[in-house]
């Protein structure tokens, strides 16, 4: 581990306005390329780092991929949420620290015990290294101890992509049984600790208005205190590829966590339908398929293991090539904070089929003009707007290219950290 710039000992120091600033960045998971968090943390620090300013990541597992010049410190918890051991019980001679035997009581009571425990962890850290930060950036852990590094001067700023109370309310709603509904609470009761640090925090960033609404509405945040920076794309990563001719059979989307918001069941419904039109077509999704999701329980259902390929673990180059090779992209969401998969897509200029549901219509913008716009959680919907894509190439062609434009014009990694380096100074001009 690289140690950040001023040491660890004496009076912490007051940035000037145009001094590079020494940034302890915080994300308590960073999945490298299907989470939101993890792909946010990558590219933000990369940015902050072109600029000029010194960035450390303290991340829990899965760790993120970040740029040689960003120091990691990985924070491990006790990796209940692992992907291939899910839900598992630690054992007594994990438990070595008091903020584990935090994580497993949290996890004891049903809750999801990341957040609270990362924060912790962090804290504990970053407690002995307090003159070597200008500020702590969190990014959507929301945990207690963010109200420990602000007394002790360590300025706070947030990240919030979406209010995780949107979850909760949406997994509530798509609750099957009371039994469920009751453990649906219970897991989610983590969000009342965000919503208390949220509202203590004295400045807040989020990536839509749609996502500014929510967070006011339902954290409880004070307006003044939030702010609106869209997060980015990398246009010459996420391009078009020459020679590379979209496939008429394949569709493609991102599955980054199996949980109802996402909608994954309701594409899974519209490729079922579809494919008593078109026998052939098959799906591809970026992500790992979970042993016993809804996912698999609906692929099986449906009997949609010969249409289905989950693609994990590859380079974004690849990614770029499957969005090439796709007839179009869908993003069935209920619900989006701003949605990293959509944008993406549109830079490759595929053409992107998207609910309107959250933020999806400011980033993805009018039907029939940058992309096909459905009405969320309606299979049928969905499936009209595939078919839209896959029986008018022209349009989709069109479509797809109007979309790449409206990227390139309203979205970048160095506008986004830009516009977060603004923030940052007028924290540390509040505080």
């Amino acid at each position: 581990m690289q140690a950040g710039a001023g040491g660890s000992t004496g009076p912490r120091r007051r940035p000037g306005p145009d001094d590079p600033l020494r940034i302890a960045y915080l994300t308590y998971r960073g999945k490298p390329h299907v989470g939101g968090q993890g792909v946010y943390t990558r590219h933000l620090t990369k940015a902050l780092v072109d600029l000029g300013h010194h960035v450390e990541v303290l991340s829990g597992q899965p760790y993120p991929i970040v740029d040689e010049r960003v120091p990691l410190v990985e924070l491990p918890s006790l990796d209940i949420y692992n992907d291939h051991f899910p839900m598992r019980m630690p054992g007594i001679w994990e438990l070595k620290t008091w903020m584990d035997y935090a994580e497993v009581t949290a996890f004891s009571a049903g809750t999801f015990p990341e957040p609270l425990a990362f924060s912790l962890r962090a804290w504990e850290h970053l407690r002995h290294r307090v003159p070597e930060f200008d500020l702590v950036h969190d990014n959507q852990c929301l945990g207690y101890g963010l109200l420990a590094m602000e007394r002790s001067g360590l300025p706070v700023l947030g990240t919030i992509h979406h209010p995780i109370t949107v979850d909760r309310r949406i997994e509530m709603e798509h609750a099957r049984t009371r039994w469920e509904r009751i453990s649906k609470a219970r897991w989610y009761a983590f969000t009342k600790m965000q919503s208390r640090v949220a509202q203590r925090l004295t400045r807040i960033i989020t990536v839509s208005q749609n996502s500014y609404d929510d967070i006011c509405r339902t954290h409880g945040v004070s307006p003044e205190k939030l702010h609106i920076v869209p997060v980015g794309v990398d246009p010459e990563l996420f391009a078009p590829m020459a020679g590379v001719e979209r496939r008429t059979n394949q569709i493609i989307s991102t599955a980054s966590a199996d949980v109802a918001m996402k909608g994954q069941r309701f594409l899974l419904e519209a490729l079922a339908k579809l494919r008593t039109e078109f026998p052939d077509l098959r799906l591809v999704i970026i992500g790992r398929l979970k042993e016993g999701s809804h996912a698999q329980r609906t692929i099986e259902e449906l009997g949609l293991w010969d249409a289905v390929e989950f693609v994990s673990g590859v380079t974004d180059e690849r990614i770029v090539e499957l969005y090439n090779e796709s007839a179009c992209a869908v993003v069935p969401s209920l619900y989006e904070g701003f949605s990293l998969p959509a944008i993406e897509a549109m830079s490759t200029g595929c053409p992107l089929v998207a609910t309107t549901g959250g933020a999806l219509p400011e980033v993805t913008g009018p039907d029939g003009e940058t992309c096909f716009s459905v009405e969320p959680a309606n299979s049928d919907a969905l499936a009209a707007g595939i078919r839209r894509a896959l029986l008018e190439p022209d349009a989709a062609a069109r479509i797809g290219a109007a979309g790449r434009e409206r990227v390139v014009a309203k979205w970048s990694w160095r506008h986004t950290a830009v516009r977060t380096v603004d923030h940052y100074r007028a924290l540390l001009a509040e505080s």
